[in-house]
């Protein structure tokens, strides 16, 4: 049966740790309370998954009642496939066969580990690689055919949609950027969407409130000045900043980078 970490969600085989790595790590957290462990079937016995339609061909799939860090799902319906972008831990049977009904899936993408959840799971039930950038690789903590380890800057996935390394919060964080509709970024929280909708931020550690440094920050907004999109979805629900979303990163890493100086 497959264990799940209540806290972030992750997804582990036998034999079980005591603890979570991930919420050990300090970019997460262990509760007061101590580890606490779920299963898979528990997870989709008591909740279910909200289904919203973002935009054309994107949509987003969040879990409710809230569970783990509560970051939700968005499947890009691309004209080389459908594509999820980072995952969540409950795959209910109504998300299944509704995914299976818009086609399936050619890829998941994810953005960094937080959102591993069970990927695996995923996989199995669509018959897709999951792309996971190889800097990333010592937290997977559950092993699968599925999982694919890319290495560099870029990764095409189909003509209109490509991961991108931008790294800050991970060493192999990453983005999508869909071409397509003018231009979009899906940003999971490697870029941060404030609650304004009108700023973002750029994080070591969120919950621990730990910043990046100013030359880590300068490289990711290197990186974004070479991309060209007009809309941005963050990882959680109505972190949409839907225009001049690429002047809204490249303002925001101004002001981050004079706060630091």
């Amino acid at each position: 049966m497959m264990k799940i970490c209540a806290t972030c969600g992750t997804a582990y085989a036998d034999p079980l740790p005591q603890r979570c790595k991930i919420c050990e790590d300090e970019r997460q957290w262990v509760p007061a309370s101590g580890q606490q462990w779920t299963d898979f079937a528990s997870v989709t016995d008591c909740h279910q998954n909200k289904w919203q339609r973002l935009e054309e061909d994107l949509l987003s799939i969040k879990t409710v009642p809230n569970f783990a860090i509560g970051q939700r799902a968005l499947l890009l319906r691309s004209g080389g496939g459908n594509i999820l972008w980072d995952c969540i831990a409950s795959l209910d049977s109504a998300t299944a066969e509704l995914i299976h009904a818009l086609g399936g899936l050619s890829a998941i993408a994810i953005s960094h580990p937080h959102y591993y959840t069970t990927m695996q799971a995923w996989a199995a039930e669509f018959d897709a690689p999951v792309c996971l950038h190889a800097d990333d690789r010592e937290w997977v903590m559950r092993d699968s055919a599925a999982l694919q380890f890319w290495q560099g800057d870029v990764l095409p996935l189909n003509s209109e949609v490509d991961m991108v390394r931008l790294g800050g919060h991970f060493a192999g964080g990453c983005v999508l950027h869909w071409k397509a509709h003018g231009g979009v970024l899906l940003a999971g929280d490697i870029i941060q969407v404030t609650p304004g909708k009108d700023a973002v931020s750029f994080m070591w550690s969120y919950p621990n409130m730990l910043p990046l440094a100013a030359a880590t920050v300068e490289e990711m907004l290197r990186r974004c000045t070479r991309l060209d999109f007009s809309r941005l979805y963050g990882a959680f629900e109505g972190q949409d900043i839907v225009r001049n979303a690429k002047d809204v990163v490249l303002r925001s890493g101004e002001r981050y980078l004079r706060a630091l100086g």
